[in-house]
């Protein structure tokens, strides 16, 4: 189980996105560091001040969060979570926190499709944590698919990463199984679409959920990849992801790293 601090650290995280549908400044002034913020979102401004400025217009347009999973590891926390502003998005918030208050905040937002190619959607499924004790060994599986199969070191290794063809997919555009995933490939080779991951930049874990936040190229665009893992019984049993593209240096309000 989680300790009781990581508890409160995932408490803080949540009251701090809920905020952002309330307008109420209380949680981002009592829980984000007034000095010390790093805001990689490269669509806002650093620091603390630009989250509370944006308070009121995120109201005023009917702003909406909801939140459908946690995850707590070390000073970490990452939520997986529902937006509505300007249309439904599914996006994943990385913060990190230092002596109980967050220092640092990352994020990937999407248009939400509303049903995969399995009739899935891309936040339904699993929402509860388990194997606790399995979190170190479960991290270090998908940090081994990552480099294997989505960098492409040892791509023969693909079959050895799940059960067969039982693999949940809640990507939008590609259905259920390695026969799935097999051919939304094949679909992009045969469309000249260039889809390369090249730099893991972080493994963040709680029991049987993992998420890899991973650096590349997706259709000629420099592209943060955010997968979410499903682990059961030491095999990738099911995935989400949130993809959105890194911007282009000029539409930049920060000079942090997207990553």
């Amino acid at each position: 189980m989680a300790s009781n601090h990581q508890n409160e650290l995932v408490l803080k995280a949540i009251a701090v996105l809920e905020s952002l549908e309330s307008g109420n400044p209380e949680a981002i002034t009592k829980y984000i560091h007034p000095d010390k913020y790093i805001q990689h979102n490269q669509a806002l401004h650093d620091g603390r001040a630009a989250m509370l400025d944006a308070l009121d217009h995120l109201k005023e347009i009917g702003t909406k969060v909801s939140i459908k999973r946690t995850l707590v590891d070390g000073e970490y926390v990452a939520l997986h979570s529902v937006y509505d502003f300007f249309g439904t998005k599914i996006g994943i918030d990385i913060f990190r926190f230092e002596n109980g208050l967050i220092v640092e905040h990352w994020d990937n937002l999407q248009e939400m499709v509303e049903k995969t190619p399995s009739n899935h959607t891309m936040i339904d499924g699993p929402d509860t944590i388990k194997d606790i004790d399995k979190t170190d060994a479960n991290k270090g599986l998908v940090k081994s698919y990552v480099e294997n199969i989505l960098f492409g070191k040892n791509p023969d290794l693909l079959t050895s990463y799940f059960d067969g063809d039982n693999y949940i997919q809640h990507s939008p555009h590609i259905a259920d199984g390695l026969s799935g995933l097999h051919a939304a490939l094949e679909g992009l080779k045969k469309k000249n679409i260039e889809f390369q991951y090249t730099h893991l930049h972080q493994v963040i874990g709680q029991g049987d959920f993992v998420l890899a936040v991973s650096e590349g190229i997706f259709n000629g665009q420099h592209t943060a990849f955010y997968d979410l893992f499903r682990v059961e019984n030491g095999r990738i049993a099911e995935h989400w992801d949130v993809v959105e593209a890194v911007l282009p240096a000029e539409k930049r309000k920060n000079t942090n790293s997207r990553f």
